[in-house]
């Protein structure tokens, strides 16, 4: 057995414990650290007690003390030092194997189909081409997993050159429109569609059309068709859609729905190869309302109405509309050129067009009541005053009348031979 000195042991001299306690420590040490099948019996814990107190007679209680603390630990020391050898074999033996790591595989991606990658995301492949981590599945297909960045990539094929170029694909595709599937009737949203039709239409029609087309997409398409792909509008549910107006009454907007549905497909089936389901869709046949012209009592109703109401933003815009001739969306640019003509800009014309001017006469009954027409207050009326303001007069009409009703007069005139009261030749006064 080896013993500790005092140098190894950290003592000093005056770290000795009382006599008593050491053999107390040394009694159950030797009960502790003996193996099982040598342990010591009663009497040989005596002898070997008597054999160092005999060897150490004559000191004092303080060294004897500091010796047996020597030994104890001494003894402490030596049993540690064998029973580590057998712990540390032990733990070996009882760690599990390890598997095998599997090799990772990388597709090498030339420079040219880096290229063809959105440059966004070029910085992401930090390694030279070795860019993407692969594996081949037991069956033999090998898969790419792509996850960085919020790019989310799932493609598989048998042949790696394949998988390249898919992956190429459907990271482009995810940057481009938020999903790795590539852009089919299948894949993409008829509402995005739309949306993209009328973005072309806002830069080549004008403003007021777009408005209107704008009106019908939010307030009837849209929802009809939220979440559907191109590939799941299919001719029934068109017809079903355009057939819930018609059972209403509702022939016009029907027919806009209609023509702005045939303009969103003609586009979407030009983009992705396939027969629009607008070319079977059809409408009950219609005869489009007219409208009519204002009776003589309506006309001096109206009239009347307008003079004893001047505050009335609507008042002098009616007059104006009533006795011109002028469309509502020309009133704004309406001019007085002289004592006999005004002139306004025609609103017909395309977008992209000339502006074309037109002249109109100041007719006998226009220049009677031109002094209850405020022009500047007419041509800044809110043009929905002007609706509301009529219908609560004559609810059965509607404001475009006012144009048939200056139309009715004028042929009446022309008619009677009244050519000095109004003039009518295509030159000079045109209702195009």
């Amino acid at each position: 057995m080896r013993y500790l000195f005092p140098a190894e042991m950290g003592y000093s001299m005056n770290d000795a414990k009382a006599t008593n306690q050491a053999f107390g420590l040394l009694y159950h040490l030797t009960e502790i650290l003996s193996p099982g099948r040598f342990r010591m019996t009663q009497e040989e814990r005596k002898k070997l007690i008597t054999d160092f107190l005999s060897a150490n007679a004559g000191r004092s209680d303080e060294d004897t003390a500091r010796m047996l603390n020597m030994l104890v630990e001494s003894l402490a020391y030596s049993k540690l030092q064998e029973l580590l050898p057998q712990a540390q074999a032990q733990g070996k033996a009882e760690t599990p194997p390890q598997p095998e790591k599997k090799k990772k595989h990388f597709i090498k991606f030339t420079k040219k189909e880096l290229d063809q990658m959105n440059g966004k995301f070029k910085n992401m492949f930090a390694h030279g081409d070795k860019i993407i981590t692969y594996r081949q599945k037991k069956n033999g297909v090998y898969e790419i997993r792509f996850r960085r960045q919020g790019v989310d990539i799932n493609v598989s094929s048998k042949d790696p050159s394949v998988l390249k170029k898919k992956f190429i694909e459907a990271f482009n595709n995810y940057i481009a429109t938020g999903s790795a599937k590539p852009r089919t009737m299948h894949t993409v949203l008829f509402n995005n569609c739309a949306l993209s039709w009328l973005s072309l239409k806002e830069k080549t029609t004008k403003e007021t059309t777009f408005r209107e087309y704008k009106r019908l997409f939010e307030h009837d398409i849209a929802p009809a068709f939220a979440d559907k792909t191109l590939a799941e509008v299919d001719r029934e549910f068109i017809q079903n859609f355009l057939f819930r107006y018609t059972e209403e009454g509702k022939m016009r907007t029907a027919q806009k729905l209609h023509l702005i549905l045939r303009c969103i497909f003609d586009l979407a089936a030009s983009d992705y190869k396939f027969n629009s389901p607008m070319e079977k869709v059809v409408l009950p046949r219609h005869q489009s309302k007219k409208g009519s012209a204002f009776t003589y009592e309506e006309e001096k109703q109206l009239v009347e109405f307008c003079i004893n109401n001047p505050k009335l933003s609507a008042s002098s815009a009616l007059l104006v509309l009533l006795y011109t001739g002028v469309r509502r969306s020309e009133l704004a640019t309406l001019r007085i050129l002289d004592e006999n003509w005004l002139e306004c800009d025609t609103s017909k014309e395309k977008m992209g067009n000339d502006l074309v001017s037109r002249k109109i006469p100041i007719t006998p009954m226009l220049r009677k009541v031109m002094p209850h027409i405020d022009f500047e207050k007419a041509k800044h009326t809110n043009l929905n005053t002007i609706n509301t303001t009529l219908k609560r007069l004559f609810p059965h009409h509607h404001t475009h009348e006012l144009r048939y009703t200056f139309i009715t007069r004028c042929n009446v005139r022309v008619q009677k031979g009244n050519y000095e009261k109004i003039i009518a030749s295509k030159q000079l006064f045109s209702m195009r």
